[in-house]
């Protein structure tokens, strides 16, 4: 038997024709919520980490984390193992991991004409149009940079993604669903074994790729029938050392029987291939305004394995703050426009488990006593050994994970 993949547009009436279809077919219903689920506990990350996957606008940080493809690998695997059966019917973003390879999955796109989905949305949602048509715009955003990233493909609804493309504004509900359950009980999308036996190497190849991040490592991973191919896509100043340590990790899953190494298409560029120690620091925001100090010092920290992310004010550092996840701050006091006290006090009061280290020319010891009451974690005088402010930052970091582990 088949299995159903639906990729839809918002406000495009997904659930009605799901439910539609599941009584036609009988196929058990797959939600997203429960791949994300189930990638968050692979990944040993968040729900809300593996849900930011799905946006357009990435992290600042990720470069150093890789906490994106961290969460898509976990995805990968999550829907890799729920293919081992069939009769299945999958929702939301994550079929688009799905490889062509696998002949069995009808893959079914459901879309609209824009003024039906903004009224749709006005209806559903009870807001305004101009309110509906932001929500749309985002939503159709998020999904194209979701099947740009994965797939090279910048139009989300291109027809080459899908077996059958449905128009929901001019079909109806159960003409829509009789559609889809002909083509998943068609002969187009039996099951054969070698569908089957690309399901396996697409579940050994996502193993592999989530044990590999689970060490640090991100690369791209494909299998056939136990051969396992890594592909590097950044320079790499010791090639031999990275590929041997790949292979070995590689092959203590499962079902690996050979390991080869190759370099992509992008292996050339100007990126340096880094390992991520989950151990180190590597979502710092430092904030000050002079330019040529705070990059130097980013390039500094970079060398000893830690992440930061630069800006050169107290706006767009509380900016920066609402719309990503840093966990701890480096902060100037003065400032042009919002100064360093009030960026700490409003950072207090908005994201208090960010923790602040003040690093200063200017400060008095009135300063210092003021910044400590506030809920500084640290208060530092320019010029600062860069020893010393790793070793305090660390030590920020450490608190932020012990807080985390206590809150979850």
């Amino acid at each position: 038997m088949s299995v159903i993949t639906l990729f839809s547009g918002t406000y495009c009436r997904q659930d009605e024709i799901v439910s539609r279809v599941l009584e036609r077919t009988g196929f058990e219903a797959v939600p997203e919520n429960d791949i994300v689920a189930r990638a968050a506990e692979l990944a040993g990350l968040r729900t809300e980490k593996i849900l930011r996957a799905f946006w357009a606008r990435t992290s600042v940080f990720n470069c150093f984390t890789h906490e994106k493809e961290r969460a898509v690998a976990a995805l990968r695997l999550a829907v890799a193992e729920r293919l081992s059966a069939d009769r299945l019917l999958m929702t939301g973003y994550a079929v688009m991991l799905i490889p062509q390879q696998i002949r069995h999955v009808l893959r079914v796109c459901l879309i609209a004409d824009r003024r039906a989905r903004l009224a749709w949305c006005v209806e559903q949602e009870n807001i305004s149009d101009a309110r509906a048509s932001g929500k749309l715009q985002r939503d159709d955003e998020n999904r194209a940079a979701w099947v740009d990233y994965l797939l090279s493909k910048p139009d989300p609804w291109d027809p080459a993604l899908y077996d059958i493309i449905i128009p929901t504004d001019k079909t109806g509900l159960d003409e829509a669903a009789a559609l889809i359950a002909e083509n998943a009980l068609g002969e187009a999308v039996v099951c054969t074994e070698e569908s089957r036996q690309a399901v396996r190497d697409f579940a050994l190849a996502s193993q592999v790729e989530v044990h590999l991040c689970g060490r640090g490592h991100c690369v791209s991973v494909s299998a056939e029938n136990g051969r396992v191919t890594l592909t590097i896509n950044q320079h790499v100043l010791r090639l031999g050392r990275l590929e041997r340590e790949l292979e070995k990790l590689a092959r203590e899953v499962p079902g690996v029987q050979a390991v080869e190494t190759r370099v992509g298409k992008d292996f050339y560029q100007a990126d340096i291939y880094r390992r991520y120690d989950f151990k180190r620091p590597s979502k710092v925001l430092l904030v000050d305004d002079e330019r040529e100090f705070v990059k130097t010092l980013s390039e500094r920290l970079s060398m000893r394995d830690m992440g930061s992310a630069v800006v050169y004010d107290g706006e767009s550092a509380l900016e920066l703050i609402r719309r990503d996840e840093p966990e701890v701050m480096v902060l100037d006091l003065k400032m042009p426009g919002v100064d360093g006290i009030e960026v700490l006090r409003r950072v207090k009061a908005e994201r208090p488990e960010i923790e602040v280290i003040i690093l200063t020319g200017h400060g008095s010891e009135k300063d210092r006593r003021i910044c400590m009451e506030i809920g500084a974690f640290a208060y530092l005088q320019k010029p600062v050994d860069i020893a010393k402010l790793c070793e305090t930052l660390e030590k920020a970091q450490q608190k932020v994970q012990r807080n985390r582990q206590d809150g979850a």
